[in-house]
């Protein structure tokens, strides 16, 4: 029986310390008066920071890299199909803010990478993402791209096992934050775990309008 108590962190990798992200993320959310975004800034010091090249299998069995989804906003969250505290708080805000985007959730592609590849096979995240949104597009991999990816993203994301549950069972430790990558799949901004489904759409809208 696979344990449902788990512990969460939205930490991240390589030092990034907790204020620095969750203010840029509550105080970037979008160009103002023809300003760049802040993924465009070189001054910013989050630019740069998360995301980069990655090839992974989408939740029908086909592979995919960062480049298919040129041309589209990326909005990157990582978890995994058997969370229970995290992900299905996340991932409804998600689809909620999409369908309040209207046609312009056109231009977004919405991914849900998982963090437990050994367990979240395609099948499994293909009957996932149906779960919470059509346009939701489920990504596994080999456990080595699924540690590439999570490196640069800086994803905190560690297995816990349960000695007191039965050989085998464990649970996933991982960050909850979810990423907004321009049409080019450059960094422009993050959103923290409970970010209310009105205010993720009117930050997606200030860069998609």
């Amino acid at each position: 029986m696979y344990i449902t108590r788990r512990i969460c962190l939205a930490g991240l990798a390589a030092g990034v310390a907790a204020p620095t992200w969750a203010q840029h993320a509550t105080t970037h959310h979008g160009p103002a008066h023809g300003s760049p975004p802040p993924g465009r800034d070189a001054r910013d010091p989050l630019a740069g920071r998360f995301g980069g090249p990655f090839s992974l299998i989408d939740h029908t069995g086909k592979p995919v890299s960062d480049g298919d989804f040129r041309g589209r906003f990326m909005l990157v969250y990582f978890g995994f199909t058997r969370c229970t505290d995290t992900c299905p708080v996340d991932l409804p805000t998600m689809a909620q803010a999409l369908d309040g985007l209207g046609p312009l959730a056109q231009r977004v592609a919405p991914l849900f990478v998982t963090v437990d590849p050994a367990h979240d096979t395609p099948p499994v995240l293909a009957a996932y993402v149906a779960a919470f949104h059509p346009a939701l597009i489920g990504l596994t991999g080999s456990e080595a791209q699924i540690a590439a990816v999570a490196r640069a993203y800086k994803v905190h994301r560690r297995k816990l096992t349960q000695p007191h549950h039965g050989h085998g069972e464990y649970a996933v430790d991982h960050g909850s934050l979810t990423y907004l990558m321009d049409r080019e799949g450059r960094f422009l901004t993050l959103l923290p775990h409970k970010t209310g489904a009105d205010r993720m759409a009117a930050v997606l809208r200030g860069y998609l309008a």
